[in-house]
């Protein structure tokens, strides 16, 4: 469950951060937050 708000957290600053980003970048970075909360599960064993 942390790590989901962590990719949570991580997708609402992308999305402040750039609200000029097009679809196509909210779903690429989204896909690329997602593999690093999978790298975060393996490595905090969760």
């Amino acid at each position: 469950m942390n790590i989901f708000i962590i990719w949570l957290a991580l997708v609402i600053a992308w999305n402040f951060g750039y609200p000029q980003a097009s679809p196509l970048e909210d779903v690429l970075v989204a896909i690329v937050l997602s593999f690093f909360s999978t790298i975060l599960k393996k490595y905090f064993k969760i």
